[in-house]
């Protein structure tokens, strides 16, 4: 097929989906249409889509490996910072607990048996790493597996552009196809009361998330979540990296460039065909297989 057929072809696909929006005051359904199938096409089965697993032992090592390899995948992009910054996932076995990193252990060297395991009450339980955990860390993330239980992973550092552009309060805009992955699923907080020590910021910061899959958190940094470690994982570094493209089509605007906005019907359209937690989690995968290289797998021990 020629470039200019397919070109045909993937314009009217598109001008239909849109007019179906049109017609229809709710979104088509996701459960029919949303998936990594929408981006993949060869006939053939894609290696890296989300697994099934036979027992919740089998899902809960699966799990932990995939959030040891996100603190690496952190670490190797410079998101830690001293002490601060925390992941978390909610137990397969026992889904009122949740696992999360050990206080002062750099992101670089993170291990599956350094995570540690802790209950609704931030008592460190037996089967994990008996070690301290962040304080601040645990009452944001036990409030917010309370506040949604469609959420099993949550994402937290003080990355550099995150926290820059959390100065300004401001959601980001719709500048590019990554942007769109945000369209109307992430908002700001903008009542930062300090270092979360106390139990009714984490109630206040897990309220202001609402259904979001990410917060701009003012003067602090990001936050994302999903129903997995890979899809949260994957969320914070492409907002991060959204982040950065923001501060720098700021700096550009201030030279009197325009900026173009993408439309809503667009936006939405990027959105419904790539930020389903199945496409999420595969968009990790591809860190997933190098971070295992680079370290000849030392993060799953």
């Amino acid at each position: 097929m020629s470039t200019t057929t397919t070109a045909t072809t993937e314009e009217s696909a598109g001008t239909q989906f849109r007019e179906t929006l049109k017609a229809s005051a709710a979104p088509p359904s996701v459960e029919a249409t949303q998936g990594v199938h929408n981006l993949s096409m060869g006939g053939l089965e894609y290696k890296n889509k989300r697994p099934t697993f036979s027992s919740k032992l089998e899902e809960r090592q699966h799990v932990l490996k995939h959030m040891a390899c996100a603190f690496r995948v952190f670490g190797r992009k410079g998101y830690n910072e001293g002490t601060a910054g925390h992941m978390s996932v909610r137990d397969p076995v026992d889904p009122s607990t949740f696992w999360i990193n050990p206080l002062g252990q750099h992101f670089s060297l993170m291990r599956v048996s350094d995570l540690v395991h802790v209950d609704s009450n931030g008592n460190v339980l037996p089967d994990g790493n008996q070690a301290v955990i962040n304080k601040a860390g645990f009452k944001i993330h036990s409030h917010l597996h309370k506040a949604r239980p469609n959420v099993n992973a949550a994402c937290h550092t003080h990355s550099e552009y995150g926290r820059a552009w959390s100065a300004f309060g401001r959601e980001i805009e719709m500048l590019n196809q990554d942007s769109c992955m945000f369209y109307k699923k992430h908002t700001v907080y903008r009542n930062f009361g300090g270092v979360v020590l106390e139990d009714e910021e984490g109630e206040r910061l897990a309220q202001a998330l609402g259904d979001n899959k990410a917060i701009i958190l003012q003067n602090h940094g990001l936050l994302t979540v999903g129903e997995t470690v890979d899809e949260a994982a994957y969320l914070f570094t492409l907002l991060e990296r959204t982040c950065k493209v923001q501060l720098q089509v700021e700096m550009a605007s201030r030279g009197g460039l325009e900026r173009n906005i993408i439309g809503d019907e667009e936006a939405y359209y990027t959105y419904f065909n790539t930020s389903d937690p199945e496409t999420l989690y595969t968009e990790f995968q591809p860190e997933y297989d190098l971070e295992r290289e680079l370290t000849n797998a030392a993060f799953e021990k």
